[in-house]
């Protein structure tokens, strides 16, 4: 017995609910990528922050990028799904039945890796996160270039060096 016209089989329906299970596990790896990426830079910036240390905030900026491009890998895997479940879900779809192949859609402007990179909900978290470490940057070079020409740290230095 089959479905009446414009009604989905429940085949079809089955492949929805594989789809859309799979833009949730994309969607919840995303949210992983962003606290881990909150977690790692909020500790570097922490300790940067402290030792008033440009170099720490420098490298808390690299794992924030690593995170960027991962999460950005998510949404572009989770943009992609949502195009295959639009055309499953037309009741006189092509798309071969439970099939889970997303490359006719890479094409589509939306997708575009750049595109997804730079999205606005992906650039204001993590742009926020470099914009912080940049500032610490360069608080911390600020710092760093007038503790070295005090002559507090010079006389301090140059004891350290003259005991050995």
């Amino acid at each position: 017995m089959s479905a009446p016209p414009g009604v989905p089989s429940d085949a079809q329906i089955k492949h929805l609910e594989f789809i859309q299970n799979t833009v949730a596990r994309l969607a919840g790896n995303s949210f992983l990528a962003k606290g881990w990426a909150l977690t790692i830079s909020a500790a570097l910036y922490g300790v940067s922050a402290s030792r008033l240390s440009p170099w720490i905030a420098l490298a808390a900026i690299g794992p924030t990028l690593g995170f960027w491009w991962l999460d950005s890998y998510f949404l572009q895997q989770e943009r992609l799904f949502r195009c295959l479940y639009n055309d499953v879900r037309k009741p006189d779809s092509s798309v071969e039945l439970f099939s889970m192949d997303t490359s006719p859609y890479r094409g589509d402007v939306h997708v575009v890796w750049r595109r997804v990179f730079f999205s606005s909900t992906l650039r204001v978290f993590y742009g926020a996160l470099v914009v912080a470490g940049m500032v610490l940057v360069i608080v911390g070079s600020i710092y760093d270039a007038k503790s070295e020409s005090s002559p507090r740290t010079k006389a301090a230095t140059s004891s350290i060096l003259s005991s050995d």
